[in-house]
């Protein structure tokens, strides 16, 4: 639809050009929909635009454009609107053709091929393995996976990764914490180190080290490395069942720690001294804001002072990893407490030279999890959290896809358990899977009356009323809805689309006029039951895009 209303715009813009009637030769064209349908289908403000530099008011703009319109078959009208919009609706020829085009090209439909092979990386979750994963964790899990779902889908060649680290101070805390759990599921006195980690989780690990060493390992140091192997081997198995339990894997796993053992991280520290970008102080090493030009002003410390380098420093010889190995876009899943650390990083690639343009950052908000109105407290050394694992056993893995993308990332998220658990119209996953159930209902009522669904092309189109046409509307919108999802980085476009749709056909399928087999009207049954598999399609094409599942009873 854009195509074509473009297209005729820049002809008739030419032509008004030739003629003298406009300076502009070829200006941009934006076309929005119109808040109310009434308007028509699409429409551009160019008239608008144009109006300083044609030293003309809109309106007359507006008009001189249409007088110069050759409109195609497929577009009805065009009408000059308001303060000089212009108004297109299309002929009903047009939907027909793309309700047909949907029916023939099945999922892919909703599959608008925008990568033509664009290699994108997306790196998400990276949770380092010190614990279970947390309701925190699982939006960052599940908001990069459905974003590399949806530029698979859209021909995209993605690398999906994990970046991870099994050294450092939280890993050294961690090994101590088990060894004194070993220690004291032995019998011995032993307490636990200043902000440890007091999970039951870590009680299991210092269990299973007991059973399987005895006391053979109790005369070992506090930091010896057998303590913190053993307990990234746990959780790491851990974090790999509670990805899969939401359909999610990795194509590569990055380590940090290999980054500092092969002097990666020693080369950004030589090339950031060698450009005076540096500063020692306090016995730290820190990256200088003001030369930078950091947005916050503030310095960065990159070593402290005990020695060990902080996250952004193999982070920042992570990107230059990235950087290098050409992809066309490189995606950083990561949550708002990570803004300056990310801040710091890009603005110490671009001063070493790199171009950090393919370089987009996905920004999540935190999550609250509430139970009878009450939030439910979360810390993972305290271990006084709701995991991953438990939200997956009491609400299932569709409901925590879904809950996670109906609302913008940036957005902060109350997952309402209560809500959640609830099979209801309010439970927006529920009333998006009810609609495919009812529509498989419906194909199942016709194999009970003999009714086939019949070819594309035998349907008389025309026989849909101005509701059913409404849904043909909203169906041949959704793979524009999947672009904007891809190229603004916005996955929550989609569920939203969706339950918009499903509640759409729950209001005209509660309508008794609407009953879409019958019988005794049979061309009207054929085009109905077009719509019904079309929309269908749709909405498991949609749902599977989220990694969520499309049932077909409930």
């Amino acid at each position: 639809m854009k195509q074509l209303i473009t297209a005729a715009l820049s002809a008739a813009v030419a032509r008004a050009h030739q003629q003298g009637r406009l300076r502009t030769a070829t200006p941009t064209i934006t076309l929005t929909a119109p808040n109310d349908p009434s308007h028509g289908d699409m429409a551009t403000n160019l008239a608008l635009t144009l109006a300083r530099a044609e030293g003309k008011p809109p309106r007359v703009l507006a008009a001189l454009l249409c007088d110069h319109l050759e409109l195609p078959p497929e577009i009805a009208t065009a009408e000059v609107a308001g303060p000089g919009f212009i108004n297109f609706r299309m002929a009903p020829a047009y939907w027909h053709a793309e309700l047909r085009r949907a029916a023939a090209e099945g999922p892919a439909f909703l599959h608008p091929p925008l990568g033509r092979g664009r290699k994108v990386q997306i790196e998400f979750l990276s949770a380092n393995p010190t614990g279970p994963l947390t309701i925190g964790h699982g939006r960052n899990a599940v908001i990069g996976d459905t974003l590399a779902r949806l530029f698979t889908a859209t021909g995209h060649a993605v690398t999906r990764e994990y970046y991870f680290n099994d050294g450092g101070r939280q890993m050294r805390l961690l090994g101590e914490s088990v060894r004194a759990r070993y220690l004291q599921a032995l019998g011995r006195p032993a307490d636990l180190p200043a902000d440890g980690y007091q999970g039951e989780y870590i009680a299991a690990i210092a269990a299973a080290l007991r059973d399987r060493h005895h006391d053979a390992l109790a005369a070992l140091p506090p930091d010896a490395d057998v303590f913190r192997t053993a307990a990234v081997e746990a959780i790491f198995a851990d974090i790999r069942r509670s990805c899969e339990r939401l359909g999610i894997t990795f194509d590569v796993y990055t380590n940090e720690l290999d980054l500092m053992q092969d002097g990666r991280v020693s080369r950004v520290l030589e090339a950031l001294r060698a450009r005076d970008l540096v500063r020692e102080r306090d016995g730290a090493l820190w990256l200088d804001a003001e030369r930078l030009d950091l947005p916050n002003a503030k310095d960065q410390v990159l070593v402290r002072s005990t020695g060990e380098p902080t996250y952004r420093t193999p982070d920042i010889a992570y990107h230059i990893d990235k950087l290098e190995r050409g992809f066309d876009l490189i995606i950083d899943v990561f949550g708002a407490d990570h803004i300056a650390e990310h801040q710091g990083v890009l603005a110490a690639l671009r001063a070493l030279g790199y171009d950090t343009a393919a370089i987009r950052a996905i920004i999540y908000q935190f999550v609250t999890l509430t139970r009878g109105g009450e939030k439910v407290k979360m810390s993972t050394r305290k271990a006084t959290y709701i995991t991953l694992d438990e939200l997956i056993d009491e609400v299932g893995s569709d409901v925590v896809r879904f809950f996670f993308l109906f609302r913008k990332h940036d957005s902060h998220l109350d997952f309402d358990l209560d809500l959640a658990r609830r099979q209801a119209p309010e439970n927006p996953v529920f009333y998006v899977q009810y609609a495919h159930a009812r529509l498989t209902g419906v194909f199942r009522e016709a194999d009970r009356a003999g009714v086939a669904l019949p070819t594309p092309a035998a349907v008389d189109l025309a026989c849909l009323n101005d509701e059913e046409m409404a849904l043909v509307r909203k169906i041949v919108a959704m793979p524009e809805i999947v672009e904007a999802a891809v190229t603004a980085l916005e996955p929550h476009r989609l569920p939203f689309a969706l339950f918009d749709l499903a509640g759409d056909f729950h209001r005209y399928y509660n309508k008794p006029a609407n009953r879409i087999i019958n019988p005794q009207e049979p061309a009207q049954t054929r085009a109905r039951m077009l719509l019904a598999h079309v929309l269908r399609q749709v909405i498991a094409s949609g749902l599977d895009l989220l990694g969520v599942t499309a049932p077909e009873r409930m």
